[in-house]
């Protein structure tokens, strides 16, 4: 079995070959060649936490994984981090296990390029100005995502904690990205200049007033995966011309502002315009004009994480990356 590290994965596999992997899941999913039984979620109430186990399996590539990931928010107040997950890849015809790599980096890389997927099929082609709420460590490949299909020119920040907001910036100067950034203290001022938005928090409340959203605008809702978080208003759902969601069983059970604006009785899942694999095997149209507000909300799904596995383990496999060990 080939056990492949976080920074052996973060040297060779990278946003584009992950948008990559991810559209092919997406059409293997469409050609319904892909099992994704429901993850299970164990709750650790007393410490606000939450492991969560997804399998699934590519039956036309028969290979299948495992992620466990766990989210343990006061980590960081012991030096440790708040996301530690692995994946087990696995032969499908015969049962081999074929690696296990850390899965931290890998979930953030394809969440997003699933939002980039989803920004280049429903934000505007013009758009220019990137607002990212929440400057941790998922909104980092959130701004790489929509880097990878806009022409943006400006990126606004907002962070509870305007220090780390700033940090975010100097980071994705550092990795190469010279747009100027800005860092908003006022989430109003940032959201009514914002063609695209990036919400990548764990919050339990909505981070900005969908009243503040200009026509046009397309968002993007990664953090919130539990039925009791929500990162968008009712407000911002009732205002969306298209809702596109990653996966719709999962966002049923755990997209907390659609249950929210679904319980008020002011929405209904049946208004979801779609699914995101519809949009990339073209039964779904994207962005039909200049004024739509568009949502895309993701809470993840196992053949995500397969996909880019599969993809890390191919590469490692070609380029002798990693290391063999027996079981």
């Amino acid at each position: 079995m080939l056990i492949v590290n976080e920074k052996e994965i973060q040297q060779s596999y990278g946003m584009k070959a992950a948008i990559t992997d991810v559209k092919a899941v997406l059409r293997t999913y469409g050609a319904e060649k892909i099992n994704n039984p429901h993850r299970t979620v164990l709750d650790f109430p007393q410490h606000e936490a939450s492991a969560l186990y997804m399998p699934s399996a590519d039956l036309s590539d028969e290979v299948s994984a495992v992620k466990v990931v766990t989210v343990f928010p006061k980590n960081p107040l012991w030096g440790k981090a708040t996301t530690q997950g692995v994946i087990l890849l696995s032969d499908a015809e015969d049962g081999e296990h074929l690696a296990m790599m850390n899965a931290s980096y890998l979930t953030r890389l394809r969440t997003g390029a699933l939002s980039c997927i989803a920004t280049d099929f429903l934000a505007r082609k013009d758009a220019r100005v990137l607002t990212i709420i929440g400057t941790g460590a998922m909104g980092f490949e959130q701004a790489l995502g929509v880097l990878a299909v806009r022409d943006i020119e400006r990126i606004l920040l907002v962070n509870r904690t305007p220090e780390k907001a700033e940090k975010f910036g100097e980071k994705l100067r550092a990795f190469g990205v010279t747009l100027p950034f800005e860092v908003i203290e006022n989430v109003s001022i940032a959201v009514r200049q914002a063609d695209i938005i990036c919400c990548a928090t764990r919050s339990n409340q909505p981070v900005f007033n969908g009243q503040d959203l200009k026509p046009g605008t397309h968002i993007n809702g990664v953090g919130s995966y539990l039925p009791h978080m929500r990162e968008v208003d009712d407000t911002t759902v009732s205002r969306a011309s298209k809702i596109i969601v990653d996966d719709l069983a999962g966002v049923k059970d755990e997209a907390g502002e659609l249950i929210h604006a679904a319980n008020q009785g002011k929405w209904s899942f049946d208004d979801i315009y779609g699914e995101l694999y519809e949009l990339a095997i073209r039964i779904k149209t994207g962005r039909e004009n200049e004024e739509e507000i568009t949502f895309f909300k993701s809470v993840g799904a196992a053949y995500f994480d397969l996909a880019v596995a599969k993809g890390v383990y191919y590469q490692s496999k070609e380029r002798n990356i990693g290391m063999e060990i027996e079981v």
